[in-house]
């Protein structure tokens, strides 16, 4: 083992090549479905519902789905910013991390907490299992348990496939992609040509046809939630958007990552803004608002009975399954190199165990780590609640996430003379001034995404208007107060470790590069004070 010491007054992030060039194995395509795969799950075949109950109007559904695209546009420019600054694993940690440098390891910490604390994939796998038993049988009414059941065998097939096999891993959530993008682009097309009235694709005949584009009943009860609720459909609709930052998590294991991220970003956020407009022209234009109310979350399913019957109906929830499999298989394999970068630097406890690529040449530990905080939490969750509560759980620490973020980016835009004035740093570790990456967001598209993101961080706070429920038994603030217990964890730890223990012991941490099984990570060594 060999070691050497790193200055902690460096600059935190400077660019390594830490990837050796064989590990860069991700190419335009394989990038481009990481953020295709991650964004489009579950969403668009089973947000609509919730959607449609919050905003209570078909109109507004619609304004909510663009509000959701032209964040998730400034979002998307905001992370390609960052990455072509800082093209190295580990995402939002590393861009943190760098804007953030006093209290040192502060942010890192109260990251730390959300990417080890939260089941990411948890709200997916819930939805895999409700359309994979679907499914199986359309008509038999399934057992909590046995969609629970289901739900975590979605999640252990990822972790045993991107744990021991990362090569087939990615080939395998390639080709699901691929089937995605037929299957949305299937939706779509039958949709329109029923609403074209074209022979084959007639509504069949026991169904009554929708009147939802008829304008005196596309507004109708619309904001009846309140603000709550118009919030509520607006977290959704932020959370089917999530995973433009994706392939931020694995820059390492890019080819050429400042090319391809400007490239593959934009494709793949431009093809999921197409799919989801044209999917939700084509489920109004065959299924009745009160049935898509009432179809919680196989309304992708509903609408193909309604075209072809029931076999149809099976056979698009076993495809939806599939897509939302592969979405499962994307987050597992990004966030597991999360935790795994956050080994590497040694801020956590068990660091040399999460950095390692043991047994099987792949960050097992941290993919392991998602798996079993994902298993738990969907067994845990009321069943009736559960998936919203797991949703919320995903979105709300992301938008505070996001915040931090994107308002360190704002001021990265200010001019030198403005930012010296309102610089909250020390002298000795003042912003980078030379902050100039490749690609850079108009600083009106930062700000609108910084603005975004304190709403959706506020807004929750609202009490919903009186007879609509975010939850059913549970409060509706609970997310809220939720994610921020698992930001304080991660500042408790920050303090007991990292301020209070030095200072009661009479040492410092200092933090040192060794290489272990071909994996560089920081040890954390004591010294004692005057030495």
């Amino acid at each position: 083992m060999d070691t050497s010491q790193v200055h902690e007054n460096e600059p935190l992030l400077a660019v390594s090549n830490d990837a050796p060039t064989q590990k860069r194995h991700l190419g335009l395509a394989s990038t481009a479905f990481l953020i295709f795969n991650r964004v489009i799950g579950t969403s668009i075949f089973a947000t609509p519902s919730v959607i449609l109950r919050s905003s209570g109007s078909v109109g507004l559904s619609f304004v909510m789905w663009l509000l959701g695209a032209i964040v998730a546009a400034c979002g998307t420019a905001v992370y390609i910013e960052l990455g072509t600054g800082l093209p190295k694993n580990g995402g939002e940690k590393n861009y943190l991390e760098y804007i953030y440098r006093q209290p040192k390891f502060l942010m890192t910490c109260a990251y730390a907490a959300y990417a080890l604390g939260i089941g990411w994939a948890a709200a997916n796998c819930s939805v895999f299992g409700e359309y994979f038993l679907h499914a199986i049988s359309p008509t038999y009414d399934w057992s909590p348990f046995a969609v629970r059941l289901a739900a975590v065998l979605c999640t252990t097939f990822a972790l045993v496939l991107h744990g021991t096999r990362t090569d087939w891993g990615v080939r395998v959530q390639n080709a699901l992609g691929i089937l995605k993008i037929f299957a949305i682009s299937g939706i779509a097309l039958s949709g329109l040509a029923a609403l074209a009235s074209i022979p084959g694709f007639e509504i069949q005949d026991y169904y009554q046809p929708p009147n939802n584009f008829e304008w005196k009943h596309m507004w109708e009860g619309s904001g009846r939630g309140g603000m709550s609720a118009f919030v509520t459909g607006l977290f959704t609709v932020v959370w089917s958007f999530v995973g433009y930052s994706n392939a931020n998590y694995a820059l390492s294991e890019v080819r050429d990552p400042v090319r391809t991220i400007s490239r593959a970003a934009p494709l793949a956020m431009f093809s999921v803004t197409t799919a989801y407009v044209l999917a939700n022209i084509a489920y109004f234009a065959v299924v009745p608002k009160d049935e898509i109310l009432n179809s919680g979350r196989i309304v992708a399913a509903t609408f193909f009975g309604k075209l072809w019957g029931v076999g149809a109906e099976r056979l698009v929830s076993a495809i939806v399954a599939t897509s939302t499999l592969a979405n499962v298989m994307t987050v597992l394999f990004t966030q597991g190199r999360v935790i795994q970068e956050l080994g590497r630097e040694g801020i956590i406890p068990f660091s040399a165990f999460f950095a390692s690529n043991w047994p099987f040449g792949a960050p097992f530990p941290g993919l392991f780590e998602q798996w079993l905080v994902s298993s738990a939490l969907v067994l845990a969750v009321p069943p009736g609640d559960a998936y919203l509560f797991m949703l919320n759980m995903s979105t709300y620490p992301l938008s505070l996430i996001n915040a931090f973020v994107s308002g360190g980016l704002l001021y990265f835009h200010l001019s030198p003379t403005l930012r010296a004035r309102l610089a909250w740093q020390n002298a000795e570790t003042e912003l980078d001034p030379e902050w100039d990456p490749p690609f850079r967001a108009w600083t009106w598209v930062v700000a609108l995404f910084f603005a975004s993101n304190i709403f959706l961080v506020f807004a929750p706070l609202v009490p919903p208007a009186p007879g609509f429920r975010v939850y059913e038994n549970l409060p509706y603030w609970l997310h809220v107060v939720a994610a921020a217990s698992i930001s304080l964890v991660g500042v408790a730890y920050w303090y007991v470790f990292w301020v209070w223990m030095p200072r009661r012991g009479g040492y410092t941490l200092v933090r040192e590069w060794v290489r272990e099984d071909g994996v560089e990570r920081r040890v954390v060594t004591k010294v004692k004070a005057g030495i």
